[in-house]
């Protein structure tokens, strides 16, 4: 299992469980809360028990503080940890806890990075809780959903996870999911007016269909 080439910094944790019990499949985004460098926040892992696997500082510089084959304590659920890339991002002090463009440009960099090493074919987004272990409907999770005093990450990232993902699947290569509109022209209680009303659409030009369905 290889770390990403994209570390400028490295400050290794003792707050780690070595090895991590599974594969990696997730992602799990962080903010910081607080408009930090790399190095104070790699210090800060050394005497508080915890640790992310990377962090991202206000320049845009990405550090490594627990190596990917080991499982970090950031996200308050030693599941998800053990299966989960944990990243903190500089960010504001306080709501909606925005990080920069610099941020936001390593992140998506580094998450590429991660999904490409790890066979990590799609990110998938649904803000859906239920779907914790789900990976193959959702594969991100967030520090909030396994600590009810948390906000992280922050509304900004929240907000932004589905473009998060849409960004790193680009990237990927992946298409994103085709969408179909379907209009419906009209509703029938008799048969023969639905198939009079159809004929006239398809006099018009349109084509269609008639579909039976309990009232």
């Amino acid at each position: 299992m290889s770390n990403s080439p994209l570390v400028s910094y490295t400050k290794i944790s003792p707050h780690k469980d070595s090895p991590r019990n599974h594969k990696i499949d997730t992602i799990t985004i962080h903010c910081v809360v607080g408009q930090c460098n790399v190095e104070p926040l790699g210090e800060l892992f050394q005497t508080k028990a915890a640790s992310s696997n990377y962090g991202i500082g206000k320049d845009g510089r990405i550090a490594m503080y627990v190596e990917e084959k080991d499982r970090s304590y950031c996200s308050s659920s030693a599941a998800n940890d053990n299966r989960a890339i944990t990243i903190e991002c500089a960010s504001d002090t306080k709501e909606p806890f925005a990080v920069n463009e610099k941020v936001y440009a390593a992140m998506i960099d580094l998450l590429t990075d991660i999904c490409k090493r790890n066979d990590i074919k799609k990110l998938l987004w649904r803000a859906d809780k239920s779907l914790i272990g789900q990976v193959d409907k959702q594969n991100m999770t967030v520090h909030r959903w396994f600590h009810s005093g948390k906000s992280c990450p922050g509304t900004y990232l929240y907000e932004r996870m589905g473009q998060i993902a849409d960004d790193v699947n680009k990237r990927l290569g992946v298409a994103e999911n085709a969408k179909l509109y379907r209009v419906q022209i009209g509703a029938f209680s008799s048969k023969t007016n639905a198939e009079n009303y159809l004929e006239k659409a398809k006099k018009a030009g349109f084509d269609g269909f008639i579909v039976e369905v309990e009232k």
